[in-house]
């Protein structure tokens, strides 16, 4: 009998990443929505239902596994991992679901992995490139050898290990003894799992299936999935079943693919197989599934129907069934004959549609899976490296670096493209959230058919975006199991600023400090900007009401120049006979922003904070800075917002948001600090900062602030009652209840900057600010369990 779906679990709300199954009336899932559940059915003919919600903190979760009952838990311990990098254990049957019976501590990045012995040994595997064996809730042992990160574990016995990597290889373990190397898969290795009286299996993201002889030889490749095959289960009576991104679960018997179910979801990350044989999936679309082969257990009629037909609704990439030219497909007829083999795809033409069937041997019938569709923008898609993608992007990892490419199709899942990206280019996988985010970020709203435009917020007539405020999908929250920061930016969109942090490996303990690479937010389209000023400019002159509002002609033509000494230098084009912009610019931006509604001064702020960063003299006239500070603070309606500390409405959140980028970039390599005057000015406003009603984006923009000028400081000594204010503002973000990693690091190293350079100027700091300052960094690294800040802050304690 075919397997056809028995049970649907719906609790979850993102994605399933790990499935056990280890009775048949338990199910354990973990999800990236932060929480583990045990699934309960009283009977083989009950529904399952959530017996338990297990939540140890709020971030995601990876892997899980099941300890039998004992005499402590007489329903036996759940065992979650995550981007924690915590081991929490949970009894089944105790009444607290949020605080672990035992917390296993030991790994220093993302646990992906779990695999647990009938008696308890407890296996596990981590991006720190380990794996970890655990015995009586204590390490027994560390498995050191992997060059990248451990994704698959699996305890053969209470002695011998399997662990696979992204590195491409298997190794197997006797204790803590490395014995054997498996070398044959051309891409990282997802899943392993154990086959009786053989070896084991395992899968990879080299879409193949390998089964191995524990002494390494190879005694058949399974071929069938078009994608990364994720992980790996075996049947009692010894069939493998496999999930993987082409959305299918895949029975394999006697070396063929004997079945295979698609999924109404991108991907099918986890699949476990129950004593009775039947199969457990889970998936992105944060569903569990249940498929059973007894026709007993099948769900009823009406449900099997609605998942067939779910199915069947899902539009299929035309890359994903490969090219299509509807002119030489068959139609319908062409289903009479029976495919060569289970899951073999066969497209037909039907009126103006095509749809995509699939062969399933076990009901020797053609199954509809989906609509095929053009690609997107078909008009528009781009080739990379001898494949059409519906993106193609830019990623600037480092200044002077030609950027990288990023290739993606809208129909992909943005986790899998980020890790094709980063192997393929050697980076660290730490920095795949950042890359999904982007991804996310400058394809959103996409359907198929049709492109990705953005409008303006204020009147919907301009594709405008000031400058990197694409940079919402900058360095954000420690969010996904995969996770990290870094500066990415696409050829369709502007990109953003790049962290101090160097975009390499990380060594184990880096010494950061002092980093003196100043950050500046140069990128914009500069011709959009102009437009939307001069569309602004034009409004108000056509009204009787604000056309004394408008530019005079002399601050027309002094603006007309900026854009073109702009565009000519974002450009990278000869300078021609422009002359350099100077104070008069400046001041012709001043008129403008004490004239102009709140609402129409973005663009007249953005382009100040170009002119800061590419003309740093042009206010360098005596007077001339802080006359020009207090009109940005001024034109973003700083005062008000402070007073009144409503939260902001969205005029204020731009320009609040590009004056801390203009103020960022005032600070840059042979900025005039010394006299102190004007950024005395900016620290005192700034001390005022509203920090509970600013965005991710804001935040990061102050961090950089106080960032540039501890670069500045290293080169040239300031008053101490500057510095002061300046470790005041450093106190302040650090106390005011942030929760981005990012924003939290680039005011570390802001702080370590000025206790390194205090030492060096022969200037120490007050011991009672030394002191403040000891106590606001002691609880970081708790706060934010990440590499960097957690070295960071040893360096700073270290230097204060």
């Amino acid at each position: 009998m075919p397997y056809r779906l028995s049970a649907t679990l719906s609790a979850h709300s993102s994605d399933v990443r790990a499935v056990a199954s280890p009775t048949e009336n338990i199910v354990l899932s973990a999800s990236r929505d932060s929480t583990a559940i045990s699934w309960l059915r009283q009977s083989p003919s009950s529904p399952f239902s959530p017996e338990s919600i297990l939540r140890a903190g709020n971030r995601f979760i990876n892997a899980v596994g099941y300890i039998p009952p004992s005499p402590d838990a007489s329903q036996g311990y759940a065992v979650v991992g995550g981007q924690d990098m915590v081991i929490n254990i949970f009894a089944l049957d105790s009444p607290n679901k949020e605080d672990p019976q035992y917390s296993l501590v030991g790994h220093t990045d993302n646990i992906c992995a779990l695999n647990v012995t009938p008696l308890g040994i407890i296996i596990s595997g981590s991006w720190d490139k380990t794996a970890k064996v655990w015995n009586q809730f204590q390490l027994q042992y560390d498995l050191k050898g992997h060059q990248q990160s451990v994704w698959a574990v699996l305890a053969i016995d209470e002695q011998q290990f399997l662990t696979a990597s992204a590195d491409k290889t298997i190794k197997f373990w006797i204790q803590n003894k490395m014995m054997r190397t498996y070398n044959g898969h051309t891409d990282a290795v997802r899943g392993l799992a154990l086959m009786p009286d053989i070896g084991f299996a395992s899968c990879s993201n080299d879409s193949e299936i390998r089964v191995w002889t524990m002494e390494g030889d190879v005694v058949y490749t399974l071929s069938g999935h078009t994608s990364f095959v994720y992980s790996l289960s075996v049947l009692p009576n010894g069939d493998i079943i496999s999930g993987g991104e082409d959305r299918s679960v895949r029975i394999w018997r006697d070396g063929e693919c004997a079945q295979a179910i698609v999924h109404p979801a991108i991907s099918v990350w986890a699949v476990s197989s129950m004593p009775n044989g039947d199969i457990v999936s889970g998936c992105s679309d944060g569903i569990v599934r249940v498929f059973s082969e007894s026709e007993d257990r099948w769900a009823s009629a009406v449900d099997l129907k609605a998942f067939e037909d779910e199915v069947a609704r899902q539009a299929l990439p035309s890359q994903q069934v490969g090219d299509v030219q509807k002119s030489d497909l068959p139609g319908p007829e062409a289903l009479i004959n029976p495919g060569k083999k289970s899951g073999e795809v066969k497209m037909i033409r039907k009126g103006d549609l095509v749809e995509a069937h699939q062969w399933d041997n076990e009901t020797l019938t053609w199954q509809k899976i989906g609509d095929v569709l053009d690609a997107v923008g078909s008009g528009r898609r781009q080739l990379y490296q001898g494949k059409e993608y519906d993106y193609v992007f830019d990623v600037d990892i480092q200044d002077g670096v030609p950027p990288l490419k990023l290739p993606f199709n809208a129909s992909e899942n943005p986790y899998a493209a980020a890790q094709r990206f980063l192997e393929q280019n050697n980076l660290p996988l730490t920095y795949i959230d950042e890359v999904v985010r982007f991804i996310e970020k400058n394809t959103s709203g996409v359907s198929l058919g049709n492109g990705n435009e953005y409008v303006d917020p204020y009147t919907g007539a301009s594709r405008y975006q000031s400058s990197t405020s694409s940079d919402q999908s900058a360095p954000q929250s420690y969010m996904d199991p995969f996770t990290g920061a870094s500066r990415y930016n696409g050829n369709s969109q502007p990109p953003t600023a790049r962290p101090p942090a160097p975009p390499s490996q990380p060594p184990p303990a880096p010494k950061i400090i002092p980093y003196d690479k100043f950050v500046s937010f140069k990128q914009a389209n500069v011709s959009a900007m102009q437009s939307k000023l001069y569309q602004f400019d034009e409004a108000l002159r056509s009204e009787i009401s604000t056309a004394s509002l408008a530019m005079y002609p002399e601050e027309l033509l002094l603006i007309d120049e900026c854009f073109t000494y702009l565009s000519q230098i974002t450009s990278q084009q000869p300078h021609g006979t422009v002359p350099p912009l100077g104070s008069a610019h400046i001041e012709a931006i001043i008129q403008i922003l004490d004239r102009w509604p709140a609402s129409q001064r973005f663009p007249v702020i953005d382009l100040s904070r170009l002119v800061t960063a590419f003309f740093a003299d042009a206010a360098a006239a005596p007077g001339a800075r802080e006359r020009f500070f207090e009109c940005l603070f001024k034109a973003s309606d700083w005062t008000s917002v402070v007073s009144r500390g409503r939260p902001l409405s969205k005029a204020q959140e731009t320009n609040i948001l590009l004056l801390f980028r203009t103020l960022a970039n005032c600070f840059q390599d042979g900025t005039p600090i010394a006299d102190g005057q004007w950024v005395q000015q900016v620290f005192e406003a700034l001390k005022a900062t509203p920090h509970e009603l600013l965005t991710k984006t804001q935040r990061v923009a102050l961090a950089t602030i106080l960032f540039n000028f501890s670069c500045a400081y290293l080169q040239t000594p300031v008053a101490t009652d500057v510095r002061s204010q300046h470790l005041g503002l450093i106190t302040q973000l650090l106390r005011s209840g942030n929760d981005d990693p990012e924003v939290a690091y680039r005011t570390l190293v802001a702080l370590g900057n000025v206790a390194y350079a205090a030492k060096a100027h022969s200037t120490q700091i007050e011991s009672s600010q030394a002191t403040e300052l000891k106590q606001t960094i002691v609880g970081l690294p708790s706060a934010f369990p990440d590499d960097r800040i957690q070295n960071v802050a040893v360096e700073i304690t270290a230097i204060l």
